[in-house]
């Protein structure tokens, strides 16, 4: 139990908040898909824990939890308007996960772009509950209280999300075999080599380029192997010349940042299966790129 909020109390309640901070981090990053807001959720998180009357919270960490989940809900909500208005495809802000795989959760689960792309189309309750249960591993129970629901309702929420991933989202190749498509991938864009994306791409592809409006790229995803193919063939004497590649961990894969001198110019990350790659995400937007960049160099 706490003694009150004085000053000793504050210096246990920041260390409590800086031992509970990635997890939180973690929590808000893969509900809303962007780490500039998922701080901002864990600023306003501090902020409240600060001012709240701590003197009966016997679980820091869980309050935190719960203000932070709650906090995360509500912004999505008014986040899901807002990227109705987005020009072209919406991307999740991809983060450098060398340093932490999992991101402050026990599991890795709902951290890859591919995977947070495909939670940005359930409700944000839905989203909350699969993350809070498969991510950070909390029991029904828990989760449930957090939510503010029923245990039961709460096991149908996370239901639901794994059938929605799971109709949409192939089981993925190892590691090694998805880094070694990568890389037969990008030979084969940088020379525009026709008949080998072909061999490399899933029948059903599906590439998405988010510029955000301020970088040029296509407004709408490209789709089906012929369409991809052609559309990157055509693409590589205007993109590849006179740039450089590295490789790079972004959400616990392997991506490829691709640098004009000094200057990212985008970002790609896949998602691979047995039928080939059936998603090609290239982060153009240089708001993105930017925070990810520093993010690397932190």
């Amino acid at each position: 139990m706490h003694a009150g909020n004085g000053t000793s109390s504050l210096d246990q309640a920041a260390r409590e908040f800086t031992a509970a901070r990635p997890q939180l981090f973690g929590i808000a990053y893969r509900m809303l898909g962007s780490a500039v807001e998922a701080e901002d959720i864990v600023q306003e998180a501090w902020l409240r824990w600060q001012n709240a009357d701590r003197t009966d919270i016997r679980e820091p960490a869980a309050f935190l939890t719960t203000i932070t989940t709650r906090l995360a809900i509500n912004f999505a909500q008014s986040a899901r308007v807002r990227r109705e208005a987005y020009i072209g495809p919406w991307l999740p802000e991809p983060i450098d996960t060398s340093t932490d795989p999992y991101v402050g959760a026990e599991k890795k689960e709902a951290l890859e772009l591919a995977v947070l792309f495909l939670l940005e189309r359930l409700n944000p309750t839905e989203r909350a509950a699969y993350i809070l249960r498969e991510a950070f591993d909390y029991p029904y129970k828990q989760v449930a209280t957090i939510l503010e629901t029923s245990e039961a309702n709460c096991r149908q929420l996370v239901s639901r999300a794994r059938k929605h991933l799971a109709d949409e989202h192939r089981e993925p190749v190892s590691q090694a075999d998805h880094r070694r498509l990568m890389e037969a991938f990008v030979s084969a864009a940088q020379t525009g080599n026709l008949s080998q994306l072909e061999e490399l791409l899933a029948t059903d592809v599906v590439s998405y380029a988010d510029g955000g409006g301020v970088r040029g790229a296509s407004k709408i995803p490209v789709v089906g192997r012929a369409h991809v193919s052609k559309y990157l063939a055509a693409f590589a004497p205007r993109f590849w010349p006179e740039t450089s590649i590295r490789w790079v961990e972004a959400n616990s894969q392997p991506a490829v940042l691709v640098l004009h001198g000094e200057n990212p110019v985008a970002l790609l990350s896949i998602e691979s299966s047995d039928k080939g790659i059936d998603r090609l995400m290239w982060v153009l937007n240089p708001t993105k790129l930017s925070h990810y960049v520093a993010s690397m160099n932190n």
